[in-house]
Order: structure tokens, then C-alpha cells, then sequence
């Protein structure tokens, strides 16, 4: 178990790590072998390690933050705290968190529109930390419209890796 109760950990030769993109970057280095990581220096290096870390640093917030406040317009409470709890979120969504997540698929639209992948035209490590904002960003923030995040998504949901986690680990479900 992780210090804090953090989930997803790993553990591997005695050391116990959490956080999605320390874990990914500890696989890669200690078992890729050199695959799924742009070479050194290479511009696809800087963007692997950009998107690679957008992913639980800009796009996740915000989108849990959705997931909360949509809770908690819909939860059931005392009649006379309904109007000013679903306010409240209703405000925080509109002005703060939609606008938010808004720009933050449209600038993953438009990376994507810019080569096949996030971190250029090979599949990398950036794009399996990034498949789940993604998924998330169809179920909360209204994304399902846009052809290259769907296209994405059509395309990891098509590798054989994605396959074998469902069959291990179950169908991925995003609440909403």
C-alpha cells in the first residue's frame, strides 16, 4: 500500500510507486526495452514528455473536478440546501470547469490533428497515459464530437495490449 492510500500503485523488487506517469515512465525504462519513448533530444521527445505528463497534471483535474460537481447538482440533500448546492456547482461548472475542459480538447484536437499520435507518428507511452483524460473527456466533457480524439480512441481500442487489459481487468467504465 501507498503512505497516502494512492491508487494505481505498483509494486515491483520491493519498491512500492505510485502516481500514473511515475509508474509508466518507471515501466518503460526499467522493462520497454527502449520502445514506446521517442529518442533523445528528438522533438517527439519533448512532446512525449509534455503529453506525458498533461495527462494527470492539466487534463485530469479538471475533469475530475466535473465529475464531482455534477455529483453534487444531482446528490440527494435536505430541500432547503438543494438550490444553493446545485447553484453553487451549476456556477463553478459553467464558469470555471466548462470553459476549462473546452480549451483543453480542443488543444488535444488540435495535437492530434497535428501527427498520429500525441508525441508524434509512433504509438508511445504518452499515448497510453493519455487514452484515459481522453476517454474521460468523451463521458464528461462532451468530446465524442471530435474526429481526432475519436480516432484516437478508435486506434488504441483497437491494440491487441488494450484488448488484454479488458480481458484482465475488466471493461473500462467512466463515470459521468
Amino acid at each position: 500500500m501507498h503512505p497516502l492510500g494512492k491508487s494505481p500503485v505498483v509494486t515491483d523488487e520491493g519498491n512500492t510507486l505510485a502516481e500514473s506517469g511515475a509508474i509508466v515512465e518507471y515501466l518503460v525504462e526499467r522493462y520497454g526495452h527502449g520502445a514506446l519513448v521517442p529518442a533523445s533530444g528528438s522533438p517527439e521527445k519533448l512532446r512525449y514528455t509534455y503529453w506525458l505528463h498533461f495527462a494527470e497534471g492539466t487534463a485530469m483535474p479538471p475533469l475530475v473536478m466535473k465529475l464531482v460537481f455534477t455529483r453534487i447538482e444531482h446528490a440527494p440533500m435536505p430541500f432547503f440546501a438543494k438550490p444553493i448546492a446545485r447553484g453553487i456547482a451549476h456556477k463553478v461548472q459553467r464558469n470555471f470547469i466548462d470553459p476549462n475542459l473546452q480549451r483543453i480538447v480542443d488543444h488535444m484536437e488540435a495535437e492530434l490533428g497535428r501527427s498520429d499520435w500525441f508525441a508524434g507518428n509512433e504509438f508511445s507511452a504518452a499515448d497510453i497515459q493519455m487514452s484515459f483524460p481522453a476517454e474521460a473527456a468523451v463521458a464528461r466533457a462532451g468530446a465524442g464530437n471530435r474526429p481526432n480524439l475519436g480516432w484516437f480512441l478508435a486506434r488504441i481500442h483497437e491494440r491487441p495490449a488494450y484488448h488484454r487489459a479488458i480481458e484482465k481487468g475488466g471493461k473500462l467504465e467512466i463515470l459521468s
